[in-house]
């Protein structure tokens, strides 16, 4: 639910806080005083695309933010997002600046405009008087019936398998098209795997081959070196074993005479003892250490062929074995392109599996359509079109499409003659306007957006009409927070709430200023709708039967 609405610098708006409350509010003033620009700040808020024109004449920047008291669906969303601040609230805000740049914030963390609308399409939806026109749109009609009769994951799996559907189609075009250029290259990059496997390098392999050969080709310097380093640690006559056992033999006595000694004999004694292991160790590597002049030129021939594959393959050796496999997933890929009969299998158990979806949506949205339309045409028997009937026309598609195997026509009989025809062939204005008020309601209810706002849809109504609009949204508000921007009294006497917006002349600035109403201030503004400039006892009298409140 809406809880609060903070609106800085926008339009005619300098500084404004409102505070809603749970039921259904009216929003009523002059032609002109700014009535829907409260509106026009939430859309904004909420997402709606901007531009500088927002901003009050002579501001830097607008900023609106708006607070809501999130359904538990819209805090697992928070949460899901970690968006949800640590706290119970949902914060919105939103600043634009002369240059047409917005930044839009959810609980104080910078939110992208997806982020914007995935949330507010779980919190608001609004109902402006323009809304009409999108009924007379094929894909908004198509839309509208899914979302009210539930069948919007279903109807965007069909799309999902739709798409599948025409790729497969389209692989399997290509393949019967290019079938000879796939061919060769198939071919060639048989021939490419079958040498670079024939080959077997592994990447292990050829940093082994580095080390032998480096290993075989300087052995003679390596034996040598191990001779040196035998003789000059444990074999000649003053090695450093020699000298070091003297070192010992020395120390281990005069230690006798001063006990400061005997700590340096166990570090000399730990030296002798690793000195001794490395003789070890390397008279085990002398004795490794032969020339093999066979392994050597085995070794070399094994280089000759890695350097001769790379060069032929344009690869350094060390990526060989990469392109090995890229060249196996490439021939996998093409070989797959080739093959026209699995392509032709995968093709029709794609365009099947569309085909099964699409028909269960089909029979859903039969039902609903059939259902919808029968709802609706009661609410517009209350509209005074009593003699109109809605239908929702479901006209085949054959081939199908990602919207399905239908299009979704809104249709009406009996106000142009029985006969039925399309929506926009057979209304006035006027008529269109209470049509869509009576599609508006009947979607709403089964809607579950906490918050709905209603921007003068009610425009073209009077009388007895007007009072079953005022009835039917102060229904919806028994379920739902609802505010309804009104210029009626039928409808604003029906709310729970009332605000009045009213423009002022500020130093030859206009802004506008909202009031809510107390009883003594409703019936004085429903007096003022009903009567015009001058109020008199009579009409607010009326006003006051109209509000319940007796003579």
């Amino acid at each position: 639910m809406l809880q609060r609405l903070t609106i800085r610098d926008f339009v005619l708006v300098d500084r404004l806080e409102l505070e809603f409350a749970e039921g259904f509010g009216a929003l009523t003033g002059e032609t002109g005083a700014g009535k829907s620009i409260l509106v026009d700040a939430l859309a904004f808020v909420l997402g709606e695309r901007a531009d500088a024109g927002l901003i009050r004449a002579g501001s830097e920047r607008a900023e609106v933010a708006a607070e809501f008291a999130p359904d538990a669906a819209v805090s697992a969303w928070l949460r899901d997002n970690d968006l949800d601040g640590g706290g119970d609230g949902l914060l919105l805000r939103r600043v634009l600046d002369t240059g047409g740049r917005s930044r839009a914030y959810l609980n104080g963390s910078p939110a992208t405009a997806h982020q914007l609308r995935e949330v507010s399409e779980r919190l608001v939806d609004i109902h402006g008087q323009h809304t009409h026109q999108s009924l007379l749109r094929a894909d908004a009609q198509r839309r509208l019936l899914d979302a009210h009769a539930r069948l919007s994951d279903l109807a965007a799996r069909v799309a999902s398998a739709w798409r599948d559907a025409r790729e497969a189609k389209s692989r399997l075009e290509s393949a019967l098209a290019d079938a000879e250029t796939l061919a060769r290259e198939r071919e060639e990059l048989a021939w490419q795997v079958r040498e670079l496997e024939s080959l077997g390098l592994s990447r292990e392999e050829w940093e082994a081959l580095d080390v032998e050969h480096k290993r075989l080709s300087h052995a003679a310097g390596l034996a040598e070196g191990a001779r040196f380093s035998l003789a000059a640690l444990s074999e000649d006559e003053i090695s450093c074993e020699t000298r070091l056992d003297a070192a010992l033999s020395r120390l281990d006595d005069l230690a006798a005479f001063d006990p400061a000694l005997a700590e340096i004999v166990p570090l000399l004694q730990s030296a002798r003892a690793e000195l001794s292991e490395a003789v070890s160790a390397l008279h085990r590597y002398a004795g490794r250490l032969d020339p093999d002049p066979d392994r050597l030129a085995e070794v070399e021939r094994r280089i000759d062929a890695v350097l001769a594959c790379a060069r032929k393959h344009r690869a350094r050796p060390e990526d060989l074995p990469g392109l090995a496999d890229r060249c196996r997933e490439r021939l996998a890929a093409v070989s797959e392109a080739a093959d026209t009969a699995a392509l032709e299998a995968r093709a029709r158990a794609a365009r099947e599996e569309y085909e099964a979806l699409a028909k269960k949506l089909s029979a859903a949205r039969a039902k609903a359509a059939e259902r919808l339309g029968a709802e609706v045409s009661q609410v517009m028997r209350q509209l005074a079109l009593g003699g109109g009937r809605f239908e929702i026309a479901l006209a085949p598609v054959p081939e199908g499409g990602a919207f399905g195997l239908e299009q979704i026509e809104f249709r009406v009989a009996g106000l142009a003659g029985n006969e039925s025809r399309p929506l926009a062939k057979v209304v006035s204005g006027g008529e269109l306007s209470r049509i869509s008020l009576a599609v508006q309601v009947v979607t709403s209810q089964a809607a579950s957006v906490p918050t709905l706002i209603f921007d003068e849809v009610d425009v073209g109504i009077g009388g007895g009409v007007a009072e079953v609009v005022g009835r039917r949204l102060r229904e919806l508000g028994s379920e739902r927070q609802v505010l309804c921007v009104t210029h009626l009294p039928q409808v604003a006497a029906r709310a729970n709430w009332q605000w009045r917006v009213s423009k002022h002349d500020r130093d030859g600035e206009a802004t506008s200023r909202v009031v809510a109403l107390d009883e003594r201030g409703r019936v004085e503004e429903v007096a003022r709708m009903l009567g015009g400039v001058e109020i008199t006892a009579i009409t607010r009298r009326h006003a006051r039967e109209m509000l319940g409140l007796g003579g």
